[in-house]
Parts: structure tokens; C-alpha cells; sequence
């Protein structure tokens, strides 16, 4: 039996389908309710009905009453009315986004999708696109290996892993599936999680099902609803704060995880192999004394539309920014008492990385103090935050549907205030917090429980060759689980001591060297996978990050910096931001074919947002703009100040001007002695010593100011 169902808006009003619409019609009729009173809001999309007012009754249409509905004879249809939340808007958008009609016409993520897995084709059709998205897999094509057959389809699945926990098991399972499937490598990705690429369309089932049936799952990795919840990786076993938060993160995966089905029926048959959900879980999502679910909708907080877009969690421990937690729809940090016990969560709201080319309106956003909250409240916290975006976030440009646009235009204020309403009391003060630090957690390290880590860097994260063969070995003679890091690395848990030496001279034959030998640019660089399969790609990203890094560490040399100086690089093939480029000291964002934009002046501990610098510089030309900068930093910055810093500081005028009078190294002018007066050179050095710079370089950039500033007069 298919199920349809009525979603109301508001106690006696019914927004429903066209198909939907004209069942309920039938039903209107044959149960002497009131008959359909008018269309409203999308037009042909929503019909408003009166009447239908049996809460949780159902009424059957068969066979031939259904064909005359224009529905699927083959099946009957239930129409069950479905008590909606009670603060949502009166009226929805004049017009909707085509993904909206899509998930709303899907049976929850089932149609077309099922049907389109069962043909012949290579792919499947735009709708089914757009729904296996949120099963986490998304349709792509090579372009490098397209033929006169026209365009070579293929799928890549992206599993979720909470705070990047992968069992033994379940690697070495992904491990052969990359192999028997794929290309024949691992990825591991920004947001924690494996992606495997190169799955064929008849191949999806078998490989769906093995990660399911070996305890991992892949729902919900991509699609309009929560991605994988970030943690830290770090597996410090007897830290009450690291442990707790990352079992919150495991919560709230299971809290925003759909439960329509549509899933297990798909890929397994209808089987539901993973384990129950805790009793908190389960009590936070069924609660509905403040409006936020969907009363007997099987998507109780999701409904018939899920979410207006994707929705990031992540979740940290004071002073670890090993999760980028500004980045993020809602970030969460742990707060203890005076014993170290976790009472509570600060909550950040509203931070996102995408944006489109040359659309102002669009832009990447850092999260916000919201307040603090208890940490018996945390679960119910989320869910009204959640259904705040869920029914105030636009649905009729997806380019603004992020709840950081929401935010934005509302406000912080006005954000609380509403979504207080469907958490039921007024959020606390925000606790104070320490500074941020970015953690990477490579090298070798202390469990707490007698046991070590090992946390290896992957170029790029992804897992191939001879590294991925050595790391199976190791993995597999050891029994070692594993976690991904924000930073796409991988580390190695539950090794004992005497394991170590062989565990570093087996990774160290395949180049995976220790962390005192790497190259500091590396340990902190990042690159989205790009082309040639991303279909979102104009850009090289993964593949052109090593050249990148070779490049500005022969700078680094060229212009004096020391082996020891780095910067934080990302990269990506798109503005969409996926490595979180605007998070960067010098972030790479390519806006056309071998072309890129550079944006400047992000913090090494990613709580500043990158600026935009220049456009269209062509890769090869990426040196003249590099070369310059580097020199300007090594010359006029401050005590052990960061590149990002220095640049951030110093403004893009100053650079700018910098840049059009570089020589070369080897032309810059030598410093030559300029008189000043005893006082004021008594009170340039108490200033330069305050700033930590050298008098002379305070006062060449004191006249330097000076004379930018006289030659706008000048124009002017």
C-alpha cells in the first residue's frame, strides 16, 4: 500500500499535493466533509482543504477509483491527515525551488528514485538525482573518459561516521569495496567521512548493502537534511569532556537521522540492521510539547520536505578547533564544572562556507554565540533550532536556503527569540571560552588508557597505491580501528607499545613518514576532490594542491623564509568551499578553467574569514602574486606573527601597492639611514618594542602610509 500524506499547516488547513489533493477530493466526498475550498500559495503545487479532521484515520482508495484520480492503479492509497507543527509561517512562497517538488512527490525519498535504479540505463533521471543524494550517493561523470557514447556515469557514496569513528571492520570492508566497485581508492573528506568513487549504477545495491550489513550506513551524508556531525577524532579514552562530546555528536546523528524507511527498503530490502537508537534519542525526537514535529508523520521532525538545504553540526571541546566549529549551522562546545564533568554546551549558530561566483548576495558566514544550555536539554536544543530552519528557511532559491542566510537577515535576536519558542524556555548566557587552536593530531599519542594513537597524514586524503595496500596490512595484522579527521588524515587507535616500531618502519617504506619530517605546509593544507568527477568543478583542486605546495615552499626558500614558516592553504575547484578555503591564511577558489580566485587573511586557528584578493589569476601566474607577498610578510612582520595576520593587518591597498613595486629579491633596495630627531626616534622604538618589530621596519611602514596617503590627495 503507497502512503500519502496530508501535511496541515494550521489546525483545520491542509497543504497537500496535486495527486493528493484530488484523492482527498474523493475522500471530501465520500465522508461528507467539507469539499476543497481553494488553491493557495504554489499554485498547481498546493490545494488547501478543509475538512479531513480524524487525526490518524485513514481512508483507502482502490483499484479504479484511484485510476480515475489519475493515480497509480497498480497500488491503493492511503490518505492519513498529519498534525503539523503549530508555529510554522500561515503562507508558504509564491514559488518553490524544483528540489522542493521533487522531495515532496517522493513518498519520502522513494519515488522515482527505486524505479529508476531498476532500469537498464547507466544513470537515472534528474528527480532520482536529486533523491539519492539524501540516501549519499550522488550521481557523477568523468569527464576525462567521456566517449562517443556521450557522458561516462558513474556513482560516488559518502558514508557517515560521527566524530569520524570507523570500526575495524568496516574499513577493511570499504577498503575492498574501493577496490571491487571503485577506482580503486579510499577519500577521506573535510566533513569526517570515506567517499568512495566510480561506482557503477548496477553495482549500487550490492555496495549499499555491504556497508550497511558490516554496521555503516551512508544516509544522510548528502541531500536537504544533517551531514555527518563533526568531533574530534582524537581517541583520548578516559577525557570525560572528549568522550562526552563525542557521544553528543553520535546522539545528534541519530536524533536529525530520517526515519521514513525509505532507506532500508531500498538497499536492503526493508531490513533494518542498524541497532536501536539510546532512550534519550528516542524520547527527544518523539517529543512534540513545543511544536516541532509532525504528529504520526513517519518523518516526525523532517516531514514530506525534509530541510530547505544541507544542515552541519559539529561539535568540540573548549580550545580544540579541530573541527572548524565557526563553520558550521550549529556548533556546539562542551562546558564542565569545577570537576571536570560536562554540564553543559555553549551553542555558535548560523556559519556556512558557500557562495556562488559573482553574486554579492551570496557569502560564506561565521557562526555566532547563541547561548548555553544544559546538557540534558542539548538534544532538544538542536531539534528546535532545526525546525526553526525548517520552516522559516527559504525553499524558493536554494542559493539562500542555508540557515546562515536565515541568521543573517533576521538577526541573532529575532533568531533566538524564534527558535526559543520550539525549545520551550530562554537559552542562558553564553559562557566565556579560552582561544581557539587548531589540533591535527598526527604522530604518536597517549589513549589514557595504556594504549596509543598514531595519526598519519594523507595527501589530500586520499587513500591509494602502495599507502593504501601498507595501511590495509597494518590495520589488519594489528586489529586497529580508525577515525578521520576534519583535516582528512587518518589515525590509528588501540596500539600497544611494543607495536610501535614495527607499525612506523611498515609506514614509513611507503613514504608515510614521521610527523617531525613533514612539511609543515602540508600538515595544514587542504583540497576538495575537484575534477575530473565532480560535476560542480571549474577547477583543478586535489590534483593541483602538490604542485601548489612545491611551488611555495621553493618560495618560502627563495625569499628567506626558514623550513620551519608556514602558512594554511586550501583549495578548491569551486566557490562552493568544501575544504573551507575562506577559512584560510591563503585560500585558492577557482573561478574558471586553470583560473582562481586568492583570498587572504585568515587565522591559523580558523576564527577569521579569508577576504577576496584578487580574481582570474591564471595557475601559472599564481607566482607573481605569491613571491611578493611572501617577501612583504618576511620583511615587515611582526614577532612570530602569521602570515594570515600580517595580511589581515597590513590591508590589501598596502599589498596591492607592494606588489606593483616588488623587483625581485634580488632588486629590493637595501635600507639606507634617514635623520630624525632624538625624541622622536626615543618614541618610534618604545613603539616598535611594544609591537615587537624593529624600529626601522615601524617606520617604513609609517612612511610608507604616509605616502600612499599623499599620492591620493594627489589624484583627488
Amino acid at each position: 500500500m503507497r502512503s500519502v500524506v496530508v501535511a496541515p499547516y494550521a489546525s483545520s488547513s491542509y497543504y497537500i499535493s496535486n495527486a493528493a489533493a484530488s484523492a482527498a477530493a474523493a475522500v471530501a466526498v465520500a465522508t461528507s466533509a467539507e469539499p476543497p475550498s481553494k488553491l493557495v500559495g504554489g499554485g498547481s503545487e498546493f490545494a488547501l482543504y478543509k475538512g479531513l479532521r480524524r487525526i490518524g484515520t485513514e481512508t483507502e482508495i482502490g483499484g479504479q477509483n484511484a485510476q480515475q484520480l489519475g493515480l497509480a492503479s497498480r497500488c491503493s492509497l492511503t490518505i492519513q491527515a498529519v498534525q503539523a507543527p503549530v508555529r510554522p509561517p500561515s503562507t508558504l512562497p509564491a514559488k518553490r525551488s524544483k528540489v522542493e517538488i521533487i522531495k515532496e512527490n517522493s513518498n519520502y525519498l522513494r519515488y522515482p528514485l527505486k524505479e529508476e535504479l531498476e532500469t537498464e540505463a547507466p544513470n537515472i533521471n534528474e528527480a532520482a538525482t536529486q533523491l539519492i543524494k539524501f540516501h549519499g550517493s550522488y550521481q557523477q561523470d568523468d569527464r576525462e573518459v567521456r566517449g562517443p557514447g556521450g557522458k561516462s556515469y558513474q556513482f560516488m557514496l559518502r558514508t557517515k561516521q560521527p566524530a569520524g569513528k570507523v570500526s575495524n571492520k568496516l574499513y577493511l570492508v570499504m577498503d575492498d569495496l574501493a577496490d571491487q566497485f571503485g577506482i580503486g581508492t579510499l577519500r577521506l573528506t573535510t566533513r569526517q567521512t570515506f567517499q568512495l568513487h566510480g561506482v557503477l549504477k548496477n553495482n549500487l545495491k550490492t555496495v549499499m548493502s555491504t556497508i550497511i550489513r558490516n554496521m555503516g550506513s551512508t544516509l544522510g551524508a548528502c541531500g536537504d537534511l544533517n551531514r555527518n556531525v563533526l568531533a574530534p577524532a582524537v581517541p583520548y579514552n578516559t577525557n570525560k569532556e572528549y568522550l562526552y562530546a563525542q557521544e553528543t555528536a553520535d546522539k545528534i546523528a541519530a536524533l536529525l537521522a530520517p526515519q521514513a524507511g525509505s532507506y532500508y527498503d531500498l538497499w536492503v530490502d526493508g531490513e533494518k540492521i542498524m541497532s536501536a537508537d539510546p532512550p534519550d534519542v528516542v524520547e527527544a525526537r518523539n517529543d512534540n510539547s513545543h511544536g516541532t514535529n509532525f504528529e504520526g508523520s513517519p518523518e516526525p521532525i523532517y516531514g514530506t520536505q525534509f530541510l530547505p538545504r544541507k544542515f552541519k553540526v559539529a561539535v568540540t571541546v573548549p580550545t580544540d578547533n579541530s573541527v572548524d566549529i565557526l563553520t558550521n549551522d550549529v556548533g556546539l562546545v562542551t562546558i564542565t564544572d569545577d570537576l571536570g564533568d560536562v554540564k553543559g554546551f555553549n551553542i555558535y549558530v548560523g556559519g556556512g562556507m558557500g557562495r556562488s561566483h559573482r553574486m554579492e548576495h551570496t557569502f560564506p558566514r561565521l557562526a555566532e554565540p547563541l547561548g548555553y544550555v544544559a546538557k540534558d536539554d542539548i538534544l532538544y536544543a538542536v531539534k528546535a533550532i532545526v525546525a526553526t530552519q525548517r520552516d522559516y528557511g527559504r525553499r524558493d532559491d536554494r542559493r539562500l536556503s542555508r540557515m546562515k542566510y536565515l541568521v543573517h537577515e533576521w538577526g541573532i535576536e529575532k533568531f533566538k527569540s524564534v527558535v526559543e519558542q520550539y525549545y520551550g524556555k530562554k537559552f542562558e548566557n553564553f559562557m566565556e571560552l579560552p582561544p581557539w587552536e587548531f589540533k591535527s593530531y598526527l604522530g604518536w599519542g597517549q589513549q589514557g588508557d595504556g594504549k596509543w594513537f598514531l595519526g598519519v597524514s594523507i595527501d589530500n586524503g586520499r587513500i591509494k597505491g602502495e599507502v593504501k595496500k601498507v595501511l590495509r596490512e597494518v590495520i589488519q595484522k594489528y586489529n586497529l580501528s580508525v577515525r578521520i579527521t576534519p583535516n582528512q588524515n587518518l589515525i590509528l587507535c588501540d596500539v600497544r607499545k611494543t607495536w610501535k616500531a614495527r607499525i612506523n618502519k611498515a609506514l614509513a617504506q611507503v613514504g608515510l613518514v614521521n610527523v617531525r619530517s613533514l612539511d609543515p605546509l602540508s600538515v595544514t593544507a587542504m583540497a576538495c576532490p575537484a575534477l575530473p568527477l565532480c560535476p560542480l568543478a571549474i577547477a583543478e583542486a586535489e590534483r593541483g594542491m602538490p604542485d601548489i605546495l612545491k611551488r611555495v615552499r621553493a618560495l618560502f626558500e627563495k625569499v628567506g623564509l626558514k623550513d620551519s614558516d608556514s602558512l594554511v592553504i586550501r583549495m578548491t575547484g569551486c566557490p562552493n568551499g568544501c575544504a573551507r578555503p575562506y577559512m584560510a591564511e591563503l585560500g585558492l577558489v577557482g573561478d574558471g578553467p586553470n583560473s582562481y580566485q586568492i583570498w587572504l587573511g585568515g587565522s591559523t586557528n580558523q576564527t577569521r574569514l579569508a577576504q577576496v584578493f584578487m580574481e582570474r589569476v591564471k595557475v601559472q601566474e599564481l607566482d607573481k602574486v605569491f613571491e611578493p607577498l611572501l617577501f612583504y610578510w618576511k620583511s615587515n612582520r611582526r614577532n612570530g606573527e602569521p602570515f594570515g595576520d600580517f595580511t589581515h593587518r597590513i590591508g590589501w591597498d598596502a599589498i596591492r601597492a607592494y606588489i606593483d613595486i616588488y623587483k625581485g629579491v634580488e632588486k629590493q633596495q637595501p635600507l639606507v639611514p634617514v635623520k630624525v630627531d632624538g625624541n622622536i626616534f626615543a618614541g618610534l622604538s618604545e613603539v616598535a618594542e611594544k609591537l615587537q618589530v624593529k624600529p626601522s621596519q615601524l617606520a617604513s611602514e609609517v612612511l610608507l602610509q604616509y605616502l600612499r596617503e599623499a599620492q591620493k590627495s594627489e589624484i583627488q
